[in-house]
């Protein structure tokens, strides 16, 4: 895994565009780089990616963030050339982050199943405390066009990969007869994830870390353990799954 990490980290390098040096100084705000310009530029990140939550990238409007933030609208445009580069920076630096964050935590571990816990950790720490930004993240990645969008693709790919490869791993390990398959459960996993925004208030009694070892039981044990799977699985053969349509009319013609 470390070596893969370590290939990936090589091959981002071919994907930066115009807005990498702000982008890389906004997620290490410890950095000499981090100027006064990059602050206000995070500052009005952060207020749109609320906006952008709330009322949906398109029907918000640079003027929407330029009166929540104080900023003129030619402020703005001194920051940023349009709404769709302030949605690009907003992405770039989530996918970005939750990365580096995760390869800083995956480098020294072998086992599958301690990586698991450590991205599904991770991946719900970061959720938990940007929740507008991943909200946007999770919703608006078809709303970039050109470079901007195969930019982040590359990292969401990247991503999925990574955890598709954890998963493969841990199948390796246990010698899992009953193997899931990877693709169902990749993307099973991200969807139990990436829902989180709709229910979960990070100032409630659910600390994140309890959340985060309730989805890592949840996800490799399931939600009962025993004899029950194989006691529905013994009886699958026998049911039709039927494709029922909500509409009256097209179900009376497939009859």
């Amino acid at each position: 895994m470390a070596e893969i990490i370590r290939e990936k980290a090589a091959q981002n390098s071919q994907f930066e565009i115009r807005n990498a040096k702000s982008s890389s100084a906004i997620r290490n705000p410890q950095s000499a780089s981090f100027s006064r310009y990059d602050q206000k530029l995070e500052f009005i990140l952060r207020i749109a990616s609320q906006i952008f939550a709330q009322k949906g990238y398109h029907p918000s409007t640079m003027r929407d963030i330029s009166r929540a933030t104080g900023v003129s609208l030619s402020g703005l445009y001194h920051y940023c050339e349009s709404k769709e580069e302030l949605l690009f920076l907003i992405q770039d630096n989530c996918f970005g982050r939750v990365l580096e964050r995760l390869d800083e935590r995956l480098l020294e571990l072998e086992d599958p199943a301690e990586q698991l816990r450590v991205f599904i950790e991770n991946h719900l720490s970061f959720f938990a405390a940007n929740m507008a930004e991943m909200k946007v993240l999770s919703h608006e990645g078809e709303s970039l066009g050109g470079e901007k969008y195969r930019n982040v693709a590359h990292k969401k790919k990247d991503y999925t990969k990574r955890v598709r490869q954890i998963l493969s791993d841990l199948q390796k390990q246990r010698n899992s007869h009953a193997k899931v398959d990877l693709t169902v459960a990749t993307y099973a996993l991200f969807g139990m994830l990436n829902w989180i925004y709709n229910w979960y208030d990070p100032k409630g009694q659910l600390k994140v870390n309890d959340l985060s070892q309730h989805v890592t039981r949840l996800f490799l044990g399931g939600f009962l353990t025993g004899n029950l799977v194989p006691e529905l699985e013994a009886r699958a053969p026998s049911r039709k799954v039927d494709h029922v349509s909500v509409w009256r009319a097209e179900r009376s013609s497939k009859k």
